[in-house]
């Protein structure tokens, strides 16, 4: 049997979080019987070297995974896990070889089109739990698709759609700080904006879960503490490891649900004329949706701005802002070369987009357009 440790958190998935805990790979694959593991990724990563640092011989790897991942890389990733006989899948790398990950687990088991599993399709209780085992491997601090939910895909039709549903939570979890020690600046900016929106989106959710409210303010406390930390000195063990627990803790309270900024940016990231990254997009959009919320949710807001610092409630929207252009992140949509030809298509999916069930003031199609049109 192998001398594999109990996880440090079992909270949703069995979570292994500790400086070098992706020494524990083999032991955690023995654990759950992975003897072929395809390991889903992206060429990046693989050209930086990180892959190989991954204990492993003679790794199966998939790295077709694009920046918001499409319905075309999860079909590819099956016939690579399939044409090599794998048994179990790694996901290493950020939110989108993670997201990638969970829909080519489920088509391994699950009949095609990917399309109908879709949450605003109905599909949540067609994904089961007839799934072969999937391990994900974090490397940045900002998504925290490792223990969420849900998989953000962009389908073929150019909508970009949630997967939803607790069978696509990963098996278990590896966080290992030492594996975004190579972050560059902007990244590590972006990734801990989204992870900061996950924290101050969840906590104003009006669902009623108090244990994720708990966790979800504590990680934006300690994410504001530590990204200027990390974009500054990215070789700062001490930030990057409070950056990856707040990003796990943004995750952990994805069954509150998220809101509007997440409504707004996922129409964004399926475009094709640019690539925008959703964490970027998130920081644009959350001081216009955090005044537009400011009067529905008083006492989470005033909470928030008692936990990171800020003058009051009224504070916040210019106290991001202001984050924001510190860490070198734009704060308009224009800066990302975006026009307001390119967000009116957009406003119908933003209403419809899963989200906005649980943002604490009731969304209009008319908000969604005046909050794209503020953000600008």
């Amino acid at each position: 049997m192998p001398d594999l440790q109990p996880p440090t958190i079992c909270y949703l998935s069995n979570i292994y979080f500790e400086d070098g805990a992706v020494r524990l790979l083999p032991d955690l694959l023995t654990q759950l019987k992975i003897k072929r593991p395809l390991i889903v990724t992206d060429s990046g990563l693989v050209s930086t070297g990180l892959v190989e640092q991954l204990p492993l011989e003679a790794p199966i790897v998939f790295d077709g995974v694009q920046p918001n991942p499409g319905e075309s890389d999860a079909t590819a990733g099956v016939d690579c896990y399939r044409k090599h006989n794998c048994d179990g899948v790694i996901a290493f790398g950020g939110g989108s070889p993670i997201d990638c990950a969970k829909a080519i687990a489920l088509l391994v088991s699950h009949e095609p089109p990917l399309l109908q599993y879709a949450f605003a399709n109905g599909g949540l209780p067609k994904i089961t739990a007839n799934q072969p085992p999937l391990i994900a491997i974090p490397t940045t601090a900002g998504t925290g698709s490792e223990v969420g939910r849900a998989a953000l895909i962009t389908f073929n039709n150019g909508t970009k759609l949630g997967l939803l549903s607790p069978h696509l939570i990963p098996t278990a979890v590896i966080c290992d700080p030492n594996l975004t020690l190579g972050l560059p600046p902007m990244l590590t900016a972006a990734t801990g904006m989204d992870a900061i929106t996950h924290c101050a989106e969840t906590f104003c959710s009006p669902k009623f879960n108090p244990i994720a409210q708990a966790i979800a303010l504590d990680g934006l406390s300690r994410c504001i503490t530590n990204i200027e930390i990390v974009v500054n000195n990215g070789t700062d063990i001490d930030a990057r490891r409070e950056m990856m627990m707040g990003a796990l803790q943004g995750g952990m309270t994805f069954q509150k649900g998220l809101g509007v900024v997440h409504s707004l940016s996922h129409p964004l990231g399926a475009l094709t004329q640019i690539k925008l990254h959703h964490g970027t997009l998130n920081a644009i959009f959350l001081p216009h949706v955090i005044r537009f919320n400011l009067e529905s949710c008083p006492d989470q807001m005033s909470k928030i701005a008692g936990a990171i610092g800020a003058k009051s409630p009224a504070a916040l929207p210019d106290f991001f802002t202001e984050l924001t252009d510190r860490i070198g992140l734009p704060t308009r949509l224009s800066q990302m070369g975006l026009e307001q030809s390119d967000l009116d298509p957009l406003t119908q999916q933003a209403f419809n987009d899963h989200c906005s069930a649980t943002n604490p003031r009731p969304v209009t199609l008319e908000d969604c357009q005046q909050l794209y049109q503020d953000a600008l």
